[in-house]
């Protein structure tokens, strides 16, 4: 970092005349393509989608509803199920025929969609991989088996299958506004989703013989025909998601008849497959504030050890719902409450095995009920009387019902790492309920539109359950490793779901961080958070595309953001900005900021707290705002040895564990303490700076500066990122200051991404307190050290 020393007359001096060598050397600076507006790029607005962003006055969609009879064999692991489809062609188009989804075909060895990947030798590989490895022509038994396809009279439909797609050719052109029903017979082997991978499929406990069954993408299902794009039958390769049509689906389910079960929407034949007790207890829940259990531990663990042969059928009902899963399996336990949403009463519930009790039991309703609600303020009223979470060691999302993981030690215990995923994971999958299960985006073409907003409210609702959480998705900080990889590692946001190397970064965490990045640093919390609402409502139970969102959001904000859409969805520019020199008309800059306070701890082998070594702008401001409850202060019952853990409320037991020292330290303030008035008195005089800015990253954001001065005060000036519309490499920022600046820092909450700090700097800064450092050095591995050794509540005190 250079310091520059001069007169004020020779600085402003120096500052004209590079300004006009910069303007005579670049003629083109002037119109760099960064700011250039999207219109090029984005569809041409029509009277389906309007150029604000909103459906149009001639917006259609189709509506599929199913009639869904079907079977579990346990003993066989098979399905067999009879659906009748009642199709509504909304279009303006007649259709000579019809597309279904067949995505059980993923599983099958020769009908799959084939997408391969590169592959190595393994060094460890178990049986099923090595099987999936070999080179055969013979047909490994998985994947739909069509019996039949038949019109309304019971005529057989021609049909084509083309691997995870099927079609089926229509006698006559089905005319818009007109309907067909037809009739599809079909059967499946259930996979081991634990050996073949996937959604959907059973998991099965040697321990105990019984089997936990998660039937995802079990159906044949109809694929989307819409105005952008016709028909979507791009073919399921696994990553990429779905595109689904709303409808109305009844359901009915025969299980072993000591299964639990639960599914999309509401069953509706309760008091045929429940006990007495159990309908009780049901509908005591539905009106009680704490979770409720239905179905008992001590029952799950009876009907674990005696199985039934007889059977039972459970009738579900979902209106105006894209998709219908559910799960069943004796080993539940059950449990529920209400969560009353703007006036609506929501039935949370969860089920869970003896292996996740421990955490279920305390937190899944809770995390369910805090969940709807939250997104709710952000978006719209959750529309659903139902939400669940189901304990599958598994995180996939359907309506009204998601499968999710987080299982305790055999005593009962658990690492922080094990419940803070789990929190997340019930919190991600739930809040799928509103991206894309009611703001119904195309999953298999942009996976951002789903994962990316999702993740996005997900942070948010993460931030006010406990303002010690360690969101790892929001906060910009955390996007840094990620963006400062070499370009051949990056694809913009802006990639098809498929063809995208890292994809979690790609389609979660980044487009999460560039949203909060848009509401906390570029546009503020309340044009954004009016403006996400406003997509939120205008798509809801609609198929919106990218540019519906990009223009919602400039529509309801009047902010202008092709240049942030350009850079952070459309490119794969990181945020560097430097910081490269400043010039000083007069100044003193031996004064040093106060040293910063704190106490430490060793390193020992317990983990340390998992909080975020930095505590980011949104912690920050939630903090401070007052109207603000989180989730953990509400309700006390949620506080569990970690809570404590991690205030320094609770201690480890050294008799336990020799190598141990209190955890119980936390980090003190490190706001260096302002100088007395009287200090302040002695800088009457002006001060002049020229600050000089280089983009090394290319991706231009705004530029946040923090002056602390020598009387140990901070300021902040935010410069927009306008400020690089004429010269995209270099500006300057001229400041006249009542008090004398000791230090300089670019970006100090870490807002903007920037991928190298060591260039954000000038003028002598604090070092960061022993405390600090110690989180620094053991907080990334505190999830690992966690789960490999010994986890803190096993030993700790405080619980």
């Amino acid at each position: 970092m250079k310091k520059v020393f001069t007169s004020l007359c020779l600085t402003l001096a120096v500052a004209g005349v590079v300004k006009a060598q910069d303007i005579h050397n670049n003629p083109g600076s002037n119109h760099g393509n960064k700011f250039e507006q999207l219109g090029t790029i984005l569809p041409t607005p029509n009277e389906q989608r309007t150029a604000s962003g909103a459906p149009g006055a001639k917006y259609w969609q189709q509506r599929a509803d199913y009639d869904i009879k079907c079977s579990l064999d346990e003993k066989n692991t098979k399905l067999t199920g009879t659906e009748t489809i009642t199709y509504y062609n909304n279009s303006p188009d007649p259709l000579d025929y019809i597309w279904l989804q067949l995505d059980e075909n993923q599983h099958n060895n020769l009908n799959n969609a084939n997408y391969q990947s590169s592959s190595t030798m393994p060094k460890v590989a178990g049986s099923a991989a090595l099987e999936r490895a070999q080179i055969t022509t013979d047909d490994n038994g998985y994947g739909d088996k069509i019996v039949s396809i038949t019109d309304a009279l019971g005529k057989d439909l021609p049909y084509t299958i083309n691997k995870t797609m099927m079609r089926v050719d229509l006698p006559a052109s089905l005319k818009p506004g007109a309907n067909m029903v037809f009739k599809v017979k079909w059967s499946y082997k259930i996979s081991d989703r634990l050996s073949f991978g996937g959604r959907g499929g059973y998991e099965y406990f040697p321990g105990d013989g019984n089997y936990l069954f998660t039937m995802t993408q079990w159906y044949p299902r109809m694929c989307v025909y819409s105005d952008f794009q016709g028909w979507q039958n791009h073919q399921f390769a696994g990553r990429g998601e779905f595109a689904l049509t709303f409808g109305n689906f009844k359901v009915q389910i025969t299980v072993p008849a000591d299964h639990v079960v639960g599914g999309t929407g509401q069953c509706i034949n309760y008091a045929a497959v429940l006990t007495p007790g159990q309908l009780a207890k049901y509908n005591q829940a539905k009106a009680a504030s704490a979770p409720v259990q239905i179905v008992t531990l001590d029952e799950a663990k009876y009907r674990e050890t005696h199985p039934s042969t007889a059977t039972k059928t459970w009738v579900f009902q979902a209106s105006n719902v894209r998709d219908f899963a559910w799960t069943s399996s004796r080993k539940f336990v059950w449990d529920g409450m209400n969560q009353n949403v703007e006036g609506k009463n929501v039935m949370c519930m969860s089920y869970y095995g003896k292996e996740a009790y421990g955490l279920y039991s305390k937190y899944s309703t809770k995390l369910v009920a805090h969940t709807v609600k939250t997104y709710s303020h952000f978006t719209f009223a959750y529309p659903y009387p139902v939400a669940q979470s189901v304990e599958a060691s598994n995180g996939m999302e359907y309506p009204m019902i998601c499968f999710n993981n987080g299982r305790t030690e055999k005593d009962g215990t658990y690492s922080e790492s094990t419940k803070n995923g789990m929190i997340g994971v019930i919190i991600h999958e739930v809040g799928h309920n509103f991206f894309p299960m009611i703001v119904n985006s195309d999953e298999r073409q942009w996976t951002w539109m789903d994962e990316g907003l999702n993740s996005f409210v997900e942070y948010l609702t993460e931030e006010l359950w406990d303002n010690k959480y360690p969101s790892k998705k929001g906060a910009a900080y955390t996007q840094v490793d990620y963006m400062k990889l070499p370009k051949n590692e990056l694809e913009p946001i802006m990639t098809n779901s498929e063809n995208i190397v890292r994809f979690g970064p790609n389609a979660y965490t980044k487009p999460a961080t560039a949203l909060n990045i848009l509401r906390e640093t570029i546009m503020g919390r309340q044009l954004f958070d009016f403006a996400f609402k406003e997509y939120a409502r205008r798509w809801e139970f609609k198929h919106p595309t990218p540019a519906d969102f990009f223009r919602t959001m400039e529509d309801a904000s009047g902010e202008n953001l092709d240049w942030f859409w350009r850079g952070w969805f459309y490119g794969t520019d990181a945020c560097d900005i430097s910081l490269d020199s400043v010039k000083v008309a007069r100044a003193d800059l031996e004064g040093n900021l106060p040293p910063a306070f704190g106490r430490g701890n060793r390193a020992t082998k317990v983990a340390a707290p998992i909080v975020n070594n930095f505590d980011d702008i949104s912690k920050v401001r939630n903090r401070e705002d007052k109207t603000i409850n989180f989730y953990v202060d509400r309700d006390t019952s949620v506080r569990d040895f970690y809570w404590k853990y991690d205030r320094g409320m609770a201690a480890v037991d050294s008799s336990k564990f020799k190598d141990m020292t209190s955890a119980k330290n936390a980090a003190a303030d490190r706001t260096p303490e302002p100088f007395t008035d009287e200090d302040k008195t002695k800088f009457a005089n002006k001060f002049f700076y020229e600050l000089n800015f280089s983009n090394k990253g290319g991706l231009v954001m705004p530029i946040i500066v923090q002056f602390t001065y020598t009387d140990g005060s901070k300021q902040i000036d935010r410069i927009p990122a306008q400020v690089w519309r004429l010269n995209e490499q270099h500006v300057s920022k001229f400041y006249v200051q009542d008090k004398e600046v000791a230090s300089i820092q670019v970006d100090p909450y870490k807002e903007t991404c920037d991928i190298d700090e060591t260039n954000n700097y000038w003028g002598k800064l604090p070092e960061p307190s022993k405390f600090q450092v110690f989180k620094q050095k053991t907080g990334a591995g505190a999830a690992r050290g966690q789960s490999a050794g010994v986890n803190p509540m096993q030993v700790g005190s405080g619980k």
